[in-house]
């Protein structure tokens, strides 16, 4: 059987995570007790090959610090579990929770909604630390964060699963990511006034970028890297490996990069994504 874990603070997509397992037929429980996950995997696992729950803090909050025992209990049974951690960052779970005006969970006796939002992240860091997969939601709309959970729980049988994604350094480095390559060293278009409206994903860029042996060489280097590690995961049965190439602002360098690795792994890997973190786009 296999049990996936969705857990991360409200407001940051487990419902929209839940229902897309649901529409690929998962048997999915919401807001289940920690204490009762053991339990229930007992009760539907000749019944169900595939499981997914949902656990927040809305459940009993004591219970939380022994996920680590729970979770090492499951995988000691053989139970094939994947835990998933969605998050965004505070700013935009105030604006989510001020948009809907729905109440937070933990907002009670005085607390108000951003100290609760600080408390739920410490509340949740047992699971947090624990998880195969975090996911920042915060510029994902429904459906990239619906396709982006079918396409690492579903999509991958089989064969490794390869995304590539673009971002700027001032905004964070994504929190999924299993490589982080620095292109900041490389030549930025940004400071020619006349690339500076386009981004590496237009011609002027392109040429612009493609013209320079230091980015050139930048792009190969990566390549031989992946070359020679990917077939190592696949090995080790690893199902999916983000890499992410950032530079300054995640409009130029990076978006270059990242089209063009996508565009070289797409001629061997069947499954290979590709997401421009800053410019809203898959």
């Amino acid at each position: 059987m296999k049990l996936v874990i969705l857990s991360g603070r409200s407001g940051s997509g487990k419902t929209v995570a839940l229902h897309a397992l649901e529409d690929q037929e998962f048997y999915c429980v919401d807001n289940l007790p920690l204490s009762m996950l053991v339990q229930l995997v007992e009760k539907v696992k000749e019944q169900e090959e595939f499981v997914a729950v949902s656990i927040d803090a809305r459940a009993l909050q004591d219970e939380l610090q022994y996920f680590p025992k729970i979770h090492s209990q499951l995988v000691e049974s053989g139970i094939n579990v994947e835990v998933i951690f969605l998050d965004s960052d505070d700013a935009t779970l105030l604006k989510r929770f001020s948009e809907t005006r729905r109440r937070h969970p933990l907002t009670q006796d005085g607390i108000s909604l951003r100290e609760a939002i600080s408390k739920e992240k410490e509340l949740l860091d047992p699971i947090a630390l624990a998880s195969d997969l975090n996911v920042d939601s915060s510029r994902l709309n429904v459906h990239q964060l619906s396709d982006l959970i079918k396409s690492r729980v579903i999509g991958n049988s089989g064969s490794l699963d390869l995304m590539f994604v673009s971002f700027g350094y001032k905004y964070g480095i994504p929190p999924d990511a299993d490589f982080v390559f620095d292109a900041r060293c490389l030549p930025n278009p940004y400071w020619d006034e006349t690339l500076r409206p386009y981004t590496g994903r237009d011609q002027p860029v392109i040429e612009f970028l493609s013209e320079q042996s230091r980015v050139q060489e930048f792009f190969w280097q990566i390549k031989v890297f992946l070359h020679t590690w990917l077939p190592r995961f696949e090995t080790d049965n690893r199902s999916y490996v983000t890499v992410a190439i950032g530079c300054t602002g995640g409009q130029h360098r990076s978006v270059f990069i990242a089209e063009q690795l996508s565009k070289h792994f797409q001629k061997e890997h069947s499954k290979v994504t590709l997401r421009h973190r800053e410019l809203g786009s898959v």
